[in-house]
């Protein structure tokens, strides 16, 4: 039976770093609680593993302090930090058994033989590698060799676990099925994690909260519901799920409802995005919000179109719509009845709750923070 273990809270405050004249990091701050699983959501290049690599004392920042509950952890060489880190390779010694490679960390640490056994035996009994203790890295699958790459990480009991991409290598089944392991360990062992990744759909189904970067900067924090269902900024809604924007302009507002009109006058309305104000903007509207019907004349808060695709993708249909306001949306229904209730040609009415829409100023993707 593996012993109890408990992660701590993480806070990392106005982290900056550059490299010559280009900044990697700019003022990135935020708290992970004990516990949590906490994942920093990004396209390659925005600065996610920098942060990983200063929290881990591999790199020094030039500005900020990054704290583990309340030490502070900058001035401690990475052998001290008591963090533990799974890189996307495994990194696993070819010529060491699973048992040795396991516990190479406990033999750095001068670990008396009959507890580092102990705690090996407890490591792969975690992640379900009993029997495999004899084996090399070569005899194991993808899928194994990332669990003892793991188990290389619990067997020392750190208090915060950093992944770099960690399953980036495997392929998508395999890789589905090791986000349900790595997410059940991480939940039953109570652990702190930090996991990188620039897949938003592995980010949503493993995360407590979500940190989005872009260009070196915290674009939003949040839950996953929150930032699929309320983005901050056109960024985040484009990275994050599938989206449709339409071009136009705020022409009013009550409460936290704006007037939205299209380029060729379709009235639509929707929640008021950030910076949100009269003038040009786009209109961001999820592919499965939008309801198609049969064309039963222009509506308020409603456009006409004509389907151009339909797409079967198994569960669901998308449906390829030219609007007739010289825009292109994507809509998707699913299958519960029928295997398509539209077909090319159609002339359907393209309709969404105000709720489910935002207006965000018209302005480049990652223009605001």
């Amino acid at each position: 039976m593996a012993q109890e273990r408990h992660g701590c809270s993480l806070r990392v405050e106005r982290l900056s770093k550059s490299y010559g004249s280009g900044r990697v990091l700019d003022d990135v701050s935020f708290s992970v609680d004990a516990g949590q699983f906490f994942t920093l959501l990004g396209p390659s290049g925005s600065g996610k593993t920098t942060i990983l690599k200063i929290v881990a004392g591999f790199v020094l920042q030039d500005f900020g302090d990054v704290y583990a509950d309340e030490r502070e952890l900058s001035r401690e060489p990475p052998h001290r930090r008591d963090v533990g880190l799974v890189f996307q390779n495994y990194a696993l010694f070819p010529h060491m058994t699973v048992t040795a490679n396991v516990g190479f960390a406990l033999r750095m640490r001068k670990v008396p033989r009959a507890e580092a056994e102990q705690r090996i035996r407890q490591a792969l009994e975690i992640v379900r590698l009993t029997g495999f203790e004899d084996r090399y890295p070569r005899q194991l699958s993808g899928g194994q060799q990332q669990r003892v790459a793991l188990a290389r990480t619990l067997v020392f009991n750190p208090s915060v676990v950093l992944m770099d991409e960690p399953l980036g290598a495997l392929d998508r089944k395999l890789r589905e099925h090791m986000q349900t392991e790595i997410k059940q360990i991480q939940r039953r062992l109570g652990i702190t994690v930090v996991y990188v990744t620039h897949d938003q759909e592995e980010a949503l189904t493993l995360s407590d909260r979500i940190g989005v970067m872009h260009r070196g900067r915290l674009q939003q924090l949040g839950t996953p519901e929150d930032l699929y269902e309320r983005p901050g900024s056109r960024f985040v809604a484009d990275f994050i799920g599938e989206s449709n924007f339409l071009p136009g302009r705020v022409v009013g507002s009550t409460g936290d409802t704006v007037a939205f009109e299209t380029r060729r006058g379709a009235k639509l309305h929707a929640t008021a995005g950030p910076g949100a104000t009269p003038g040009a903007a786009v209109l961001f509207v999820r592919p499965e919000k939008i309801a198609l019907a049969r064309e039963p004349g222009e509506q308020g808060g409603a456009v006409l179109g004509t389907v151009r695709d339909v797409v079967y993708v198994g569960e669901s249909c998308r449906y390829y719509v030219e609007l007739d306001t010289g825009d292109g949306v994507v809509a998707k229904q699913m299958n519960a009845v029928t295997r398509a209730a539209h077909a090319p040609g159609d002339r359907v009415t393209v309709a969404f709750r105000p709720s489910d829409a935002v207006v965000f100023p018209d302005e480049p993707e990652g223009g605001s923070t």
